[in-house]
């Protein structure tokens, strides 16, 4: 059985996301800056040739540690599990081939069957919990691993149930002063984490824990 993960990037002052980056204010020109703000943090993504050649933005791109990573990170997946806050925006502003290429559970309340997407993507909608999702993506990744795509409220709701065994961070050099924090609501006394590597390359810091299982 494989390992349950999340692999994020955070700007320095611990933000997962921009401020107005989500459905209620997509459009408000009050937070018509969150794309700029938003490709910012990954913009070292960008740059990478595995990650390019998969997204289908052409030929080029780097070849050195950010692109293994990205790499090894895509290659480790077998399913995701996302909330539907992330859905709900992916569903708007993915391309038609959605960006997994896997298997994905998503958690909410509507009843939906299964939404097939062009390059291998299924998204199946789960409404009794997080551990339910998990049992069905579990069977449906094999000896794979398990990756908590996000947003910041679903990958707490399986940091302090205590069913992530490890994480990755992409530490970016910038600051939103706003937006949606990664761990806002972390119960310290279930999550217990060990830092297990650290990677620098010019454009980020990629920063490895095991959780501490108790």
């Amino acid at each position: 059985m494989g390992k349950v993960f999340f692999s994020v990037g955070m700007s320095l002052d611990g933000f997962m996301a921009p401020e107005g980056m989500d459905m209620a204010h997509a459009d408000d020109p009050s937070y018509k800056d969150w794309a700029s703000q938003w490709l910012e943090l990954q913009k070292w993504t960008f740059r990478q040739r595995f990650f390019r050649e998969i997204q289908h933005l052409g030929e080029g791109g780097e070849t050195g540690q950010d692109n293994r990573i990205l790499k090894e990170t895509f290659d480790r997946t077998g399913t995701s599990i996302m909330g539907k806050r992330m859905f709900d925006g992916g569903e708007r502003f993915w391309p038609e081939e959605a960006p997994f290429h896997t298997p994905v559970f998503v958690l909410t309340h509507e009843v939906r069957g299964p939404w097939e997407r062009p390059g291998g993507t299924t998204f199946y909608f789960v409404g009794d919990g997080i551990e339910s999702a998990l049992r069905q993506a579990r069977a449906a990744a094999g000896d794979k691993d398990v990756r908590i795509a996000g947003g910041a409220n679903t990958i707490l709701q399986y940091l302090n149930a205590g069913l992530v065994d490890e994480f990755s961070i992409a530490l970016a050099p910038v600051f939103f002063g706003a937006g949606i924090r990664l761990f806002d609501g972390i119960d310290r006394r279930k999550v217990t984490p060990k830092i297990v590597e650290a990677i620098h390359s010019p454009l980020v810091t990629h920063l490895t824990y095991s959780i501490v299982k108790r």
